[in-house]
């Protein structure tokens, strides 16, 4: 393990920084981690992160249930994928979020040598978020940092963004999510036991259970892709309160079905990626027509996965 003094002591001046929160890592943050690595490594230097964990925004907004496009581990992998070379992660909490625009530089730039910083078009800081681009560039002067600025990223017409990203989950307009990623929205859970349901109805699914803090999509019934041990299957999964068989709510589950498979997965850990919204979770009058209703998805879900393509491979 890598201490925060250890990194700090093996960064030299002269390297390039950026610093947000890079939930969900889209392609918004794909251009602006893009343009650091090309710029740094093109002058033999270090393109660093500066990242923090809670994410500002949910922390600020006293938010408690799930938030997550991507968990740390999740997020820390797509930046090193992108090329970066270091990613610092500072606790956030009420002392950093109480430091004026210009002691947040002051920190960063003391501890983290830099001389270059590229940010977002929409890059805010300091306490009550007084330091806008315009301060960020007095500072520079101030202190001898350039800084670039990246123009948002659009696809027909809507600036990317997380918090759009969150939305559109929620509508279960997973094909947009993925055009705005640049890939499949995923989840990452263990597999555990269930109240065996679909094994007694002749479909058995594997039950999962996710980080708390991971946004789910919509309730509902979705094509997806598993991952386990370096493979990929084809699968139906079920997120919802099963009102087919409980009459009255009950605690919301993830349910997957993974088709032409038969093996033991209880405690491994599967990545499922979101292909296809297939349809809204539906009180069926009895199991028979759930049945034939399931039946129809895993149809509709062979189609939709000869047409899938690309992969998230995310670590555990």
């Amino acid at each position: 393990m890598i201490t925060n003094n250890a990194i700090q002591s093996s960064i030299k001046p002269g390297n390039w920084l950026t610093i947000g929160a890079f939930d969900g890592v889209h392609l918004g943050h794909q251009e602006l981690i893009r343009t650091l690595v090309s710029f740094a490594h093109n002058l033999g230097r270090q393109a660093i992160v500066i990242t923090f964990s809670p994410d500002p925004s949910e922390f600020l907004a006293g938010e408690k249930g799930p938030f997550y496009l991507t968990s740390p581990s999740e997020r820390e992998y797509l930046l090193k994928q992108l090329g970066v070379d270091r990613i610092i992660t500072k606790i956030f909490n009420s002392k950093l979020a109480n430091l004026t625009a210009q002691e947040f530089i002051y920190q960063i730039h003391q501890k983290t040598p830099f001389t270059n910083l590229i940010v977002g078009y929409d890059f805010r800081f300091g306490a009550d978020r007084t330091g806008d681009l315009a301060f960020l560039q007095k500072l520079g002067k101030e202190l001898r940092f350039d800084v670039k600025v990246i123009q948002p990223f659009r696809i027909n017409g809507k600036t990317v963004s997380s918090s759009l990203i969150r939305h559109l989950l929620k509508q279960g307009n997973i094909k947009t999510v993925a055009e705005m990623l640049g890939r499949y929205y995923s989840i990452e859970g263990l597999v555990i036991h269930g109240d065996g349901r679909g094994k007694h109805i002749g479909i058995p699914t594997a039950n999962i259970r996710v980080w708390p803090r991971k946004f789910l999509p919509k309730i509902g019934v979705y094509s997806v892709r598993v991952s386990l041990e370096k493979n990929d299957y084809p699968a139906v999964l079920s997120i919802g309160m099963r009102p087919t068989f409980y009459q009255s709510p009950s605690e919301q589950t993830i349910e997957v079905h993974i088709l032409d498979f038969n093996q033991e997965i209880y405690g491994k850990n599967l990545n499922i990626e979101f292909i296809q919204f297939l349809r809204d979770e539906k009180q069926y009058q009895s199991a028979e027509q759930l049945i034939k209703q399931i039946q129809q998805d895993i149809q509709q879900t062979r189609e939709v996965l000869k047409y899938a393509t690309g992969t998230t491979n995310l670590p555990s």
